[in-house]
């Protein structure tokens, strides 16, 4: 749909800085600046408008809010920013999200996931295993699967409010990271084995197991990016990953 390029196209430039907040854009300028209707401009403007990127003045246009005043947690938005310049600072602030929210999801569900999501995450643990084993780390099966992963952890917690927005900002952070070439075709043996221990605490409904593994899946997320020279210092696990029986 023509709104949705304008959209694009205007988000990114908002959120890289070439339009600088409190820049004052008119209708009528976006308009011209794009060679669309009226109403094309006004679709893609109201999207801008729910994410508080811009605020309508009367008398005067749209004003580009601060930084600080946009939705961060809007997946078009962290889309945005992950293909522009400020990835870096995108990608940090993410995984900080991960680390201080996954843990914690998994050790809910170790209490409230029923009997098929926790057979669902060992058979996804599992899988992740055959495919990064055999260099398919890169794949769009790996990607969907450990999204799936990720996702469903959040669903088994039992948190309405992890489930519902943090799944899709979690689901982009991994395809993020694949896009970005973050992703090594043969994924680094300690994540699945993390992915496994995780899959097995929950099976034990061991919630100490579960979120530590899971800790260490987000903390080897970002060592692996860092290693590719996207982010900053990352900080180290509290201690070593204990594995459970079933791992």
């Amino acid at each position: 749909m023509l709104h949705t390029g304008v959209l694009d196209d205007l988000g990114r430039s908002i959120a890289w800085g070439e339009i600088r907040p409190a820049t004052v854009l008119t209708i009528a300028g976006l308009e011209e600046r794009y060679e669309v209707s009226r109403s094309v401009v006004r679709e893609a403007v109201r999207v801008l408008e729910s994410m508080r990127m811009v605020a309508p003045r009367r008398r005067v246009g749209l004003t580009v809010r601060p930084r600080s005043e946009w939705n961060a947690l809007d997946v078009r938005l962290i889309t945005w920013n992950l293909a522009g310049p400020a990835r870096q600072r995108e990608l940090g602030a993410l995984m900080e999200l991960r680390v201080a929210i996954e843990p914690v999801a998994a050790r809910l569900a170790a209490t409230h996931a029923d009997d098929d999501e926790r057979d669902r995450l060992a058979a996804l643990a599992a899988r992740l295993r055959e495919l990064g084993s055999a260099g398919l780390g890169e794949s769009p099966e790996y990607l969907a699967v450990d999204i799936e992963f990720h996702t469903l952890i959040l669903r088994s917690s039992g948190n309405e409010m992890f489930a519902g927005t943090l799944g899709d900002v979690i689901g982009e952070v991994l395809a993020g990271r694949t896009r970005l070439g973050l992703s090594p075709s043969e994924p680094v043996a300690e994540a699945l084995d993390l992915h496994e221990i995780a899959a097995g605490a929950l099976l034990d409904r061991d919630g100490a197991a579960a979120e530590e593994a899971v800790r260490g899946i987000v903390l080897e997320a970002h060592r692996s990016a860092l290693a590719e020279g996207a982010l900053g210092d990352v900080p180290e696990p509290d201690g070593p990953v204990r594995k459970t029986g079933r791992a």
